[in-house]
């Protein structure tokens, strides 16, 4: 009966070792190909992440050359802001130079004036018609060789620049053969050429305000439009520099994931034959100590022992033994009694029993420990399982994330390449209405500042000439000439400005 016991135990724990045996394969086939799997999406997206990388570096590479373009575009600015230095110095040397030209003017003004007032005096007038034959009014007033005389004076006294107009005014006066004709021709010349001068001024004046006006607006806009994609660019690149540490903090969590992964597969697998081993110790462990009860009941317990398969034959044997001495001790006589000795052996039924209470105490201790260790086993199983389906959940997403921020990065990158062009070509505009801005500086701001002036000289020049036009006439001025003589240097002033 022990050897058929222990034949079932055996057939019953080869059947559970094959089925648990057939269901770890079959599990361990899975997680083979999920890990195969894995290992294909794992290779895919690293293929991905090193494409990508590489992109990276391309477009890093690409954002030093265009720094280094920013660099010397910022060091031909700084030319330029010196050269502009160099330009202020030279408006202001330029503009002491004008001042000495205005006062300069102002004292041809002041001679032109006085020399008025000397040929429309009445003296000089009443010496003209004494000693001019001709019947011209002008040439019975105003030629004299003392009024000649004393005008040239008073253009010297204040004519310190050559100015070639007066220089031709100043020669006509002086000539003894030339008739004051070709003067008044010239007078009425230059009043024309004044009266053009002023247009020309008036002109030049509207052109330059609304060109500076249009081209400082169009400036202002450009530097504004290049520190706003200055600013997008900073963030940009901050954007693409903050995608690519989250990528790689994703792919450094991934390839942790299936270390993680891997590890627990290899502890699950020695958890798991442990299990088997401390299993099958266990089950040989309770046959061993059923085997030992069983015995012991065969003993102390015949009731209880489970029936024998097959005899041993030692019964017969001694029944055999019996009968031959029972025949010999007949055919000799009746043997004489024997010695007295020990008396009838008793059996230790209640040590027994505190033996047999300690093998079910192991047998029970065995059992629950199974029990603990399949539970045990199970919960085990059933947590990993549950860790692989979360890992295989969140590589997944961490997989599409890296996806989605690749392709935002990719994207951001598009755009920062474009507002790096954009930048460039907003620069090259901005220099080129710099440079537009400089000329038109150069070419205006000159007249600008001096424009009034000029406007308040011609003016003056002007209506000099036409009084001097109507003395040489013969017109009488002499009440307009008059007049103290600050009014007339007032009024060179006005002229000179």
């Amino acid at each position: 009966p022990i050897v058929g016991i222990l034949k079932q135990m055996k057939e019953t724990m080869e059947g559970d070792l094959a089925s648990m045996t057939k269901d770890e394969e079959a599990a361990k086939a899975a997680f083979e190909e999920l890990v195969a799997a894995k290992e294909k999406e794992i290779a895919a997206n690293s293929k991905a992440i090193e494409d990508k990388t590489a992109r990276h570096g391309d477009v890093g590479v690409k954002i030093e050359e265009l720094k280094a373009d920013l660099e010397d575009t910022s060091a031909s600015y700084d030319e330029d802001k010196k050269f502009l230095t160099d330009l202020e110095k030279n408006c202001a040397t330029k503009k002491d130079e004008w001042d000495v030209v205005k006062k300069t003017r102002a004292e041809e003004m002041l001679a032109i004036a006085e020399t008025i007032k000397i040929l429309n005096d009445d003296d000089a007038l009443e010496l003209f018609k004494k000693t001019l034959p001709s019947p011209s009014l002008l040439q019975t007033t105003l030629q004299g060789r003392e009024v000649r005389k004393q005008a040239l004076q008073a253009l010297r006294g204040a004519h310190h620049s050559h100015d070639g107009r007066l220089d031709l005014i100043a020669l006509a006066i002086r000539g003894k053969k030339a008739s004051f004709e070709k003067v008044l021709t010239m007078i009425d010349d230059m009043v024309k050429l004044l009266g053009e001068e002023q247009v020309s001024d008036d002109d030049k004046k509207a052109y330059c305000e609304k060109e500076l006006d249009e081209n400082e607006d169009v400036k202002k806009g450009l530097d504004q439009d290049i520190s706003d994609i200055t600013k997008s660019i900073e963030e940009t690149e901050e954007a693409i520099a903050t995608l690519g540490e989250e990528i790689d903090a994703l792919a450094a969590g991934i390839k942790a994931l299936d270390k993680s992964v891997s590890d627990a597969t290899a502890n699950r697998k020695a958890e798991n034959k442990e299990y088997k081993d401390t299993m099958a110790a266990d089950t040989a462990a309770k046959a061993l100590l059923k085997l030992a009860k069983d015995r012991l009941n065969k003993f102390y317990n015949p009731k209880l022992a489970p029936p024998s398969e097959s005899s041993d034959g030692k019964g017969v044997a001694a029944f055999v033994q019996v009968a031959a001495h029972m025949q010999r001790s007949d055919g000799a006589g009746a043997p004489p009694p024997p010695p007295e000795t020990f008396g009838a052996y008793t059996k230790k039924g209640q040590e027994s029993s505190g033996v047999l209470a300690m093998v079910d105490m192991l047998v029970a201790d065995l059992d629950k420990e199974m029990q603990e260790m399949e539970v045990e086993e199970r919960d085990s199983q059933a947590d990993y399982e549950a860790f692989i389906k979360d890992s295989a959940d969140k590589r997944a997403a961490d997989s599409k994330s890296i996806e989605e921020k690749e392709s935002a990065k990719a994207d951001t990158e598009a755009a920062l390449g474009k507002a790096t062009l954009e930048k460039k070509s907003k620069m090259k505009e901005s220099y080129a209405t710099a440079t537009l801005l400089k000329d038109l500086h150069l070419e205006c701001d000159w007249l600008l500042s001096n424009y009034q002036t000029r406007k308040e000289a011609r003016a003056g020049e002007v209506d000099s000439l036409k009084k001097a036009k109507a003395v040489l006439s013969g017109a009488d001025y002499a009440l307009l000439q008059t007049a103290p003589t600050k009014k007339l240097r007032g009024l060179s002033v006005r002229l000179r400005a």
